[in-house]
């Protein structure tokens, strides 16, 4: 028993440390990860690095065409995508 004993804390420490730390940080992730695939064409978006823009193309190899200026068009990894300021209506 004496072995056991010694663990505990440990393990009561990993707990802790997985739900306050390793839990939300997982839930984060896969709440941007379906924000990132719900991109169409028209939301307004920001970038990691604060470019505001509006998606012009969402193509299939993860990346996304967004103009940021009239007629200015840079291409930009779906996953730099830091928020979605606005969202467009789906067509019908």
């Amino acid at each position: 028993m004496g072995g056991i004993e010694q663990f505990i804390p440990l393990i009561l420490i990993f707990a802790i440390m997985y739900f306050l730390l390793i839990r939300p940080q997982q839930k984060k992730v896969k709440e941007h990860q379906a924000m990132v695939a719900a991109l169409r064409r028209g939301d307004q978006v920001v970038t990691q690095g604060g470019v505001i823009g509006k998606v012009v193309k969402v193509k299939d190899d993860g990346e996304v065409e967004v103009e940021i200026a009239d007629g200015v068009k840079v291409r930009v990894v779906q996953s730099t995508i830091a928020t979605v300021v606005s969202k467009t209506e789906p067509a019908k």
